[in-house]
């Protein structure tokens, strides 16, 4: 694996590849790696020549300096991890390699999705979002871009702003990754007890619970009361949103509209960790 920190030896490198035809697909995160990350690294492999990883915590999609400075960065474990499942590039810049210009200013008008859920809770995370990838779309120029579903929002905003930027790129998006027991995994996890990841299963029970009941015949506000339920009678929980949504504008719906694809997105706090998850609730192409 060759590991690149700056911008200008990675696009050297790329120049070259690209001039003899192969497929890039990139695969933008923050480290901490675990499972979940690992599964977008493998689902690019047989569809690209070269995968790129990059790791950096972006300062600008922390609207929580706090959070920022508890953010994990075990970067030994993560190259052992990218060198397991033999990715080719791992790009490791630092703060001012991706900012050099302080003062640069950035907004993208992503409409609603930047100002719901996500996007209320943390105001700025997805403009910081939306300018960090947009960097490392333009430095690596992606045929594929590798994204999880986990970040469900955050994946909504992404093709947004490859529409609306016209970019020539693919985005994959690759299923959520749980443990045995059905929790997400999720960098943040490290900071939760045993009995923390036990109490913040009742994320995707709840989640599950609306799947398996958007055919019964009754009201679609009462399958959601039932299963915010699950949540608000969890010890030790503390729901921030449960929301049944239309999946690309990601709008609050009172049915569900089988033509259209649907998502369950729930946020939640476990012992001052806050959790997200989510669960298609209807495939199209079923």
């Amino acid at each position: 694996m060759e590991i690149f920190k700056t911008k200008a030896s990675l696009q050297a490198y790329l120049q070259e590849a690209r001039s003899t035809g192969q497929k890039i697909a990139l695969i933008p995160t923050m480290g901490a790696l675990h499972e979940g990350h690992l599964s977008l690294l493998n689902y690019a492999k047989p569809i690209s020549d070269i995968r790129v990883c990059s790791i950096f915590v972006n300062p600008t999609q922390f609207n929580d300096p706090k959070d920022l400075e508890k953010y994990p960065r075990p970067i030994e474990n993560d190259i052992r991890l990218l060198e397991s499942v033999d990715c080719d590039i791992l790009f490791l810049p630092s703060v001012d390699e991706m900012y050099p210009d302080k003062n640069e200013v950035w907004h993208l008008d992503l409409g609603e999705l930047d100002q719901i859920w996500e996007g209320e809770k943390r105001p700025g995370h997805f403009q910081g979002v939306t300018q960090v990838v947009y960097k490392l779309f333009t430095l690596v120029q992606p045929d594929i871009a590798c994204f999880g579903q986990k970040d469900f929002q955050q994946v909504m905003v992404i093709k947004r702003m490859i529409a609306m930027k016209d970019l020539a790129i693919q985005l994959a998006i690759c299923p959520i990754i749980r443990d045995q027991d059905g929790l997400a995994l999720s960098s943040r996890n490290a900071r939760l007890s045993e009995a923390g990841k036990r109490t913040a299963l009742a994320l995707s029970r709840s989640l599950q619970y609306v799947k398996d009941h958007i055919h019964d015949a009754i009201p679609l506000a009462e399958i959601k009361d039932k299963a915010l339920q699950i949540l608000t009678d969890t010890d030790g929980l503390s729901v921030e949103y449960f929301a049944l949504c239309e999946s690309s504008t990601l709008k609050e719906v009172d049915h569900i509209d089988f033509s259209k694809q649907h998502v369950a997105l729930v946020t939640a706090w476990v012992e001052g960790v806050r959790l997200i998850d989510n669960m298609i609730l209807n495939n199209l192409s079923n």
